[in-house]
C-alpha cells in the first residue's frame, strides 16, 4: 500500500491527502489504486459525514506522472485501463457525503477533472488550472469536461481543452469552478470549517440534498465519460496519433490527415 495518498479520519470528517510532493502530487498507478480504495472504504463508513481532499507541497496535483506513462506492465488494454479509472473515480457519486476539494498551486489534467467531479472546490490565491491533454495528442478522459461544460458552457470549455491554456483562480471563481478563494494559509482551516458545518447537519438531510443536486448533472457527466472511453480508444489507434508520436520522436513537423 502506497503512502503517497493518505486517509485520516477525525470524528465525522475524513481527510484525503495527496502526499507525493517531490512530483507535485502527480498521480501514478499506485496512487490511483489507493485513492480508489479510500473511496470504497468511505462508502462503508456511516460515521463519516464530510470529506476533505487536500494536498501537501507546492501543488494540489500536477496531473499524471508522465514518467510512468507507457510503463504499464499489466495485460490490460488502454480501453480496459480507462474503464478501471472511470469505475474508480465514479465512486465519488456513490458516497452519501460531500467531498470538499482544497486546491493550491496547480490542478492539472486528470486530477483537475477528478476535482470537478467532487461536490465543492475551494482554492488558495494563486492557484491555476489546466487541461493540457490535446497538446499531448489525446483528449481529457476523466469526466471533468462534462462537469466543466455545465459550469462554463461551450466557449470556455473549448478554449481550455483545445488551447490547453492555464486558468487563474479568479477566473475560475468567476465561472463557479471554485466557490471560495482564500489566502494559502487559510485553505485547510476553511475546508475544515466547511466540513464541520456540514457534519453538524442531519445526515439524512445532507444525503438527500446532495442526491437532488447530483441528479441534475450526473447523467450528462456519465454520458460524456462513455463518449470519452470510445473516442480516446479510437485516438490511440488512429493514424494521426501514430504520426504525432513519430514526429516527436524524429523531431520533425507532423503531417496529419484527420484519420
Amino acid at each position: 500500500m502506497t503512502d503517497k495518498v493518505l486517509l485520516e479520519i477525525n470524528g465525522p470528517v475524513a481527510v484525503i491527502t495527496n502526499n507525493n510532493p517531490e512530483k507535485r502530487n502527480a498521480f501514478d498507478d499506485e496512487m490511483d489504486a489507493r485513492l480508489f480504495e479510500i473511496l470504497a472504504e468511505l462508502k462503508g463508513r456511516p460515521d463519516v459525514r464530510a470529506v476533505i481532499w487536500r494536498g501537501v507541497g507546492k501543488a494540489w496535483s500536477s496531473g499524471r506522472d508522465v514518467s510512468v506513462i507507457g510503463t504499464n506492465v499489466t495485460e490490460l488494454s488502454h480501453h480496459e485501463l480507462m474503464t478501471r479509472g472511470h469505475k474508480g473515480i465514479l465512486q465519488v457519486f456513490d458516497l452519501d457525503v460531500p467531498i470538499i476539494v482544497a486546491i493550491h498551486g496547480w490542478a492539472i489534467g486528470g486530477s483537475f477533472q477528478r476535482a470537478l467531479l467532487c461536490d465543492i472546490r475551494i482554492a488558495a490565491e494563486g492557484t491555476r488550472f489546466m487541461l493540457p491533454e490535446v497538446g499531448h495528442g489525446v483528449i481529457p478522459d476523466t469526466g471533468g469536461v462534462g462537469r466543466l461544460f455545465q459550469m462554463c458552457g461551450t466557449g470556455v470549455v473549448s478554449d481550455l481543452v483545445l488551447t490547453g491554456r492555464a486558468m487563474g483562480v479568479e477566473e475560475a471563481y468567476g465561472h463557479g469552478i471554485v466557490s471560495r478563494v482564500v489566502a494559502p494559509e487559510a485553505l485547510d482551516d476553511t475546508a475544515l470549517e466547511m466540513a464541520d458545518k456540514i457534519a453538524a447537519s442531519p445526515a439524512v438531510t445532507v444525503k438527500m440534498a446532495r442526491r437532488v443536486i447530483g441528479h441534475l448533472g450526473e447523467p450528462e457527466v456519465r454520458s460524456s465519460m462513455a463518449d470519452e472511453l470510445i473516442y480516446q480508444t479510437f485516438i490511440n489507434k488512429s493514424s494521426d496519433f501514430a504520426e504525432f508520436k513519430a514526429a516527436r520522436a524524429e523531431d520533425r513537423q507532423p503531417h496529419y490527415t484527420g484519420s
